[in-house]
């Protein structure tokens, strides 16, 4: 999740397409190397015995571990690129930092506990059925009915400087989540449907590391796209 601020003359849905666009071919490759890993996994024997032992380390770790690393590689990895890239170093002082990482660190238990839910309600099988019903509640249960819309709030309040007037003013007005959450979704489903996909083709206590190292790329990816969108409206 990243700060996007649609373009006031632009309809939301027209915003959310641009995005898409915009991202459709990094996208793609984030895709692909999730996808690497996957064949990796089931048809290389160096690469499984690797990712064995990390699923081990993983599995010892525990919501320590989903803390830890989510922080640090959708949180603080992307905010200290964001922070020295001379673009967007106005948009990223160091406070937010403190933010990214206790955000990201708490999406890490957060996504943690989201698998293994869908493990106990779907099971642990990694065939089409079971990975398309978890991509499924995934993208459209869970993602635009809990984690995007609290996700937008919190990431408005500390785009206002950590002051709640503006995104709970924002939050009253007329079809909030149309204008805020719904482009937003457009873009996510865009990469993260296929994404996700790649993510439930491999064993439990390998998702959330390869949702992590997704999360760093996705995250630099979005920020940048919507600062560009986002520039004509800031300078007017």
């Amino acid at each position: 999740m990243s700060h996007f601020t649609p373009v006031a003359e632009d309809p939301p849905w027209r915003v959310g397409l641009q995005s898409a666009r915009a991202t459709l071919v990094p996208g793609m490759v984030l895709v692909a190397a999730a996808a690497a890993v996957v064949v990796a996994y089931y048809q290389n024997a160096a690469a499984h015995a690797a990712l064995e032992r990390l699923a081990e380390f993983r599995v010892r770790g525990g919501y320590y571990y989903s803390a830890v690393t989510t922080a640090l590689f959708a949180g603080a990895i992307p905010f200290l690129y964001l922070r020295f890239n001379p673009a967007t170093r106005a948009l990223s002082p160091w406070p937010h930092l403190l933010f990214c990482v206790g955000f990201w660190a708490y999406k890490g238990v957060e996504m943690d506990a989201l698998y293994r839910l869908q493990a106990v309600v779907f099971g642990e099988q990694v065939d089409a059925g079971t990975v398309v019903r978890k991509m499924l509640f995934d993208q459209l249960v869970y993602n635009p009915l809990f984690a995007a819309p609290y996700g937008m709030l919190l990431y408005a309040w500390k785009d206002a400087g950590f002051r709640w007037a503006t995104p709970l003013a924002d939050f009253r007005a007329p079809r909030w989540y149309y204008r805020r959450v719904f482009p937003v979704m457009i873009a996510v489903w865009a990469v993260w449907v296929p994404t996700v996909c790649c993510i439930y083709a491999l064993p439990l206590a390998l998702q959330l590391p390869l949702n992590s190292i997704v999360n760093c790329f996705w995250v630099i990816l979005f920020s940048l796209i919507t600062l560009q969108q986002n520039r004509p409206a800031a300078s007017a």
